[in-house]
């Protein structure tokens, strides 16, 4: 059986294959590459380099977190999801990519705030503007 094709005449996957081939193929090359002397910050005890990509779908986003871990972040901007991947180094019997976890992220966005440190809340904001008529009518 023939697996299904979206519009383009593309397997579903073969578009997510892609992007975390390039994802992790960005990722290596950031290993690969040293920072000019200049740009390298006294300050900072682990070394981070990011890279990222996207098409009309996908945002691929690498990095490196605390420990050293290639990340690897994949948005589904039409579908709204979030998957993370770390990709290990070493040998044989260390190497190897470790699926993190996923998210729906929809609802992600309809929340005017969640774990905000900011000075001044979302309605707090809003209220001020307002009580100066300088309140964008997008926002009301």
């Amino acid at each position: 059986m023939e697996p299904t094709r979206n519009a383009r005449g593309r397997r579903p996957f073969d578009s997510l294959a892609w992007i975390f081939a390039a994802g992790m193929g960005l990722a290596a090359f950031g290993f690969a590459v040293e920072p000019a002397q200049d740009q390298i910050q006294p300050t900072l005890t682990t070394p981070s380099f990011a890279t990222s990509d996207s098409n009309d779908r996908m945002i691929a986003v690498t990095g490196i977190d605390v420990t050293g871990t290639s990340v690897l972040y994949v948005i589904d901007t039409i579908e709204r999801r979030l998957s993370v991947y770390q990709a290990d180094g070493g040998g044989k019997s260390t190497a190897g990519v470790q699926w993190v976890g996923a998210r729906n992220i929809d609802l992600d966005f309809a929340v005017d705030g969640w774990n905000d440190k900011s000075e001044v809340t979302f309605k707090e904001l809003r209220k001020q503007l307002d009580a100066r008529g300088v309140l964008p009518d997008s926002a009301r």
